[in-house]
């Protein structure tokens, strides 16, 4: 092959991953994924701080009952019965 005539040099593999190494990181990458971790996460604990509330405070029920699977499925079928 011939080289260019504007008189460039080729880069090899090795210059250019040198380069691509060279480049600064992007700083939100990581709040990103933090982010992307944190919503669920915060969805999650509203849905359980959401139950426990509806169950405690305005129910008038026991706390220790929030945490029993019988009483989930008891209200599951109550909303959910033909």
């Amino acid at each position: 092959m011939s080289e260019p005539k504007s008189g460039a040099k080729r880069e090899t593999k090795a210059e250019s991953k040198s380069k691509e190494a060279a480049k600064p990181r992007s700083k939100t990458s990581g709040w990103k994924i933090a982010v992307r971790i944190m919503i669920p996460i915060m969805l999650i604990l509203a849905l359980f701080g959401g139950m426990t509330f509806g169950y405690v405070v305005l129910g008038k029920q026991e706390l220790s009952e929030v945490f029993k699977w019988d009483t989930w499925r008891h209200v599951f079928d109550l909303i959910f019965a033909p």
